[in-house]
């Protein structure tokens, strides 16, 4: 099963978007809760808590609303699956490897 088959088994209707290399995206937060899935490159978010998260090719964010986040795109870009939840379906911040979601 690829990785937007995945995500629709899970209920969700993705999106696709992607950044060149370098690309950054300024701290911010949303009022539902968030999934990312790295297609293809790489991506590192901080949180607020400035705790860094990468993310390679597989590899899954599931971010709870209001989760303050910036994110930095990898040498290689990056292309993502995101899909959105209710706020609260996540109690926190979670980051799952390839092949372990």
């Amino acid at each position: 099963m690829d990785l937007e088959e995945r995500l629709r088994a899970d209920g969700l209707d993705p999106g696709r978007w992607s950044n060149g290399p370098g690309d950054r995206y300024a701290a911010h937060d949303h009022a539902y809760d968030k999934v990312i899935v790295v297609e293809g490159g790489s991506i590192t978010f901080r949180l607020g808590t400035g705790e860094a998260v990468e993310l390679a090719t597989g590899d899954r964010l599931d971010l709870p609303a209001g989760t303050v986040h910036d994110a930095l795109v990898g040498s290689a870009g990056v292309s993502c699956l995101e899909a959105h939840r209710p706020a609260g379906a996540f109690a926190a911040v979670a980051r799952h490897t390839a092949g372990s979601w």
